[in-house]
């Protein structure tokens, strides 16, 4: 599947907001009285800053790659 520059930095502006959530929303349960009730909750997040993380790694390259070739 083809993208281009645009599609790809839409792509990754919504990808960094999403990211910027989901740490607020980890500090927001570590902060809690009790942080181990929620800590299924934080692990799914923590894994999904992780892969999201990746997205935006990738889409930066790609980025790269199409500048590079005009």
């Amino acid at each position: 599947m083809e993208f281009d520059v645009s599609e790809l930095v839409e792509a990754k502006r919504q990808i960094d907001s999403t990211l910027h959530k989901l740490r607020e929303t980890v500090k927001t349960f570590e902060a809690k009285e009790n942080p181990n009730r929620y800590k299924s909750q934080i692990t799914l997040a923590k894994r999904r800053i992780e892969a999201f993380k990746i997205s935006v790694s990738l889409i930066e390259r790609e980025i790269n790659n199409l500048d590079q070739k005009s």
